[in-house]
């Protein structure tokens, strides 16, 4: 029986929470423990599990392998808080916060060890085939996070520059994700790239939805400070098609909020706002994020699968795009 995205991620967090990491030093493992309690959307894992739930209903059998993707995905939130200087995540105490930066730094690569044992299965081709996707993956995610870093010291970036950078740091681990349910599942090559492009589209459409949401949410569902992209000048999507389409006074006013060091939070985020919402801003992004979603699904038309399985994972695909927060 086909089981819910409900039960999914209900047995996604027991198999999280019956994972032992190791014991001793405590020191070292606590903090893993920390992280992974945390919670989350659960994302990554809910994508293997669903991709796996196209061609069979054992799903129960891969969750040790559907984890082990979480598991990476937080090994790369901690190393990326430290590099970042965050003191929060998922409005907790980060990990080099709570404990130090070198402890953050080990747990972070026993998780990224935990992940490849993880990864194994009882038949050696197919680890071979997993840990070889893996493995171009999560250079991947590493170069994107070079080049995010890299933006940061850049005074211009191109709308091509940020595509690449958000598929390289956060879309090419959905699609990975999603490959990886569709290998386990023993569904041809066909049908696993057009689940790895599925994944790697929605991935992009998906974090210019999070560009987006930083700008225009409702402040009472977002959970966290609207503008706070703004704020930090982070050459988002919608920053970047801003710097390029004003112009004269725009463009200068613009530049000027840049630069200013002294200033009331919210007045910057009122007046660039304004700004954005002159170039039309807001239309241009979503009309970007509607076309990698659409890119998407026509990826997943190529899936070979039965259909009315094929539409739960295209449900869940489109509760990202509608999603508030």
């Amino acid at each position: 029986m086909i089981k819910t995205t409900d039960q999914l991620a209900s047995m996604i967090s027991a198999e999280i929470k019956k994972t032992a990491f190791g014991k001793t030093p405590v020191e070292l493992y606590e903090p893993i423990k920390y992280i992974m309690s945390l919670g989350g959307k659960r994302l990554r894992p809910l994508l293997t599990a669903l991709a796996y739930s196209l061609y069979r209903d054992d799903v129960a059998t891969i969750m040790r392998q559907a984890v082990a993707v979480e598991v990476f995905h937080n090994f790369t939130l901690m190393h990326d808080d430290i590099m970042d200087k965050a003191p929060l995540r998922r409005g907790n105490d980060t990990v080099h916060e709570k404990w130090d930066h070198n402890t953050a730094i080990l747990s972070g690569d026993v998780m990224l060890v935990k992940a490849y044992e993880m990864l194994i299965t009882n038949n050696s081709d197919l680890t071979l085939a997993i840990l070889k996707a893996f493995n171009k993956c999560a250079s991947e995610v590493c170069e994107g996070q070079q080049l995010d870093m890299l933006f940061e010291k850049r005074k211009t970036v191109s709308e091509a520059g940020y595509i690449e950078m958000i598929r390289l740091k956060t879309a090419v681990l959905l699609g990975f994700s999603l490959k990886l349910g569709g290998l386990l599942a023993g569904a041809d090559e066909k049908s696993c790239r057009a689940l790895n492009d599925f994944g790697i589209n929605i991935g992009i459409g998906f974090q210019l939805k999070d560009d987006l949401l930083d700008v225009y949410a409702d402040q009472a569902k977002f959970g966290k400070q609207v503008g706070g992209d703004i704020l930090s000048n982070k050459k988002t999507f919608l920053l970047i098609k801003a710097l390029e389409n004003a112009k004269g006074k725009q463009k200068k006013e613009l530049e000027g909020w840049l630069s200013k060091k002294q200033y009331q939070a919210a007045e910057k985020v009122e007046a660039v706002t304004a700004i954005y919402n002159q170039l039309e801003i807001k239309t241009l992004t979503e009309g970007k994020m509607n076309y990698f979603f659409e890119k998407g699904f026509q990826s997943l038309r190529k899936v070979e699968a039965p259909l009315p399985r094929k539409a739960m994972l295209r449900r869940f695909a489109e509760g990202l795009i509608d999603r508030e927060v």
